[in-house]
């Protein structure tokens, strides 16, 4: 057998006839739906150009709308991970504590709240607000949304940052114990800045949930987040194919330059350490390196495939 790849066998002439033409079929039907969809929303006068035309043509969408839940959106998401990054990582930790009084609780806490849907939380927290606390009825729904999007992602942060750290190789905390640092130590020095650049991307991808997850707010506590402004824009001007379409696009754009920033982001820490190993060897002649300095080349010698 010729071609064979690493992972699959090459196909052969049958294959890729039989592969060509399931494509075509493929590309056919999917033609044949978008046009009835198209032509169901033009026979209901949802593709007119007034319907598209008033986001161009009237700033109000933008200044009584669309903006205003935008920015709803981006506080309640900025708040949440605020609090839940540093609420995930003592979680994280607290799970991976050799003693069970700290770590038994924060599986449990953990658990918990992640079996528990977003929204239901959202409710339970709103209600609880009413009840127990005197927190104006104008802002509750932002402590309701923060509230349930603190408690749902930071559990799912712990299991990321518990994870990062996990990931790691073991000889570097074994290094760590064996010059005489505490767990705590290795941890905060050694493990934990390392981990961040591996855990960034799952990070990021849950910064994206939370941004999503803001629409939950809107639909069940009336909260003026983008969805249910939109939602307003399309019973105003009555084009609700349009007003959810550009609620997409801007919810795509703003996720889009959350992922391109974190890409950023890793390649930035990922070239500062670099940086930081180069700074360590600029100094052969100092005779006595301290323990910082030898653990802080052991990730630079695993990565080159050495032995720890």
């Amino acid at each position: 057998m010729t071609n064979l790849s690493v992972l699959y066998d090459a196909p052969g002439p049958r294959a890729k006839r039989r592969n060509f033409a399931l494509t075509v079929l493929f590309v056919v039907v999917l033609g044949g739906v978008l046009w009835l969809v198209l032509d169901a929303l033009g026979d209901k006068g949802q593709l007119a150009g007034e319907k598209w035309d008033v986001f161009v043509t009237d700033s109000r969408i933008w200044s009584t709308y669309l903006w205003p839940g935008l920015q709803k959106t981006l506080q309640a998401a900025f708040l949440s991970l605020l609090i839940a990054l540093p609420l995930g990582a003592i979680l994280g930790i607290g799970r991976l504590s050799d003693h069970w009084w700290i770590k038994r609780p924060c599986e449990v806490i953990v658990e918990f709240f992640r079996a528990i849907p977003v929204l239901l939380m959202m409710i339970f927290a709103n209600e609880a607000y009413a009840m127990w606390s005197d927190v104006d009825r104008d802002v509750r729904p932002l402590y309701a949304v923060v509230t349930g999007l603190v408690l749902y992602n930071a559990s799912v942060l712990a299991e990321v940052f518990r994870a990062g750290v996990l990931s790691l190789p073991r000889g570097q905390h074994d290094a760590a114990r064996a010059i005489g640092m505490r767990k705590g130590q290795t941890m905060v020095s050694i493990l934990l800045p390392q981990a961040v650049t591996v855990m960034l991307p799952a990070i990021v991808s849950q910064l994206v949930v939370i941004v999503k997850d803001t629409t939950l707010g809107g639909g069940a506590l009336g909260y003026s987040e983008l969805m249910r402004n939109s939602g307003l824009v399309s019973t105003n001007y009555s084009n609700t194919i349009a007003a959810y379409v550009v609620a997409a696009i801007l919810f795509i754009a703003l996720n889009f330059l959350l992922t391109s920033l974190a890409a950023w982001l890793e390649k930035w820490i990922r070239n500062r350490k670099r940086g930081t190993g180069a700074v360590l060897h600029a100094d052969p002649t100092d005779p006595e390196p301290t323990g910082e300095a030898v653990l802080a080349k052991v990730p630079l010698a695993a990565k080159d495939g050495t032995s720890v």
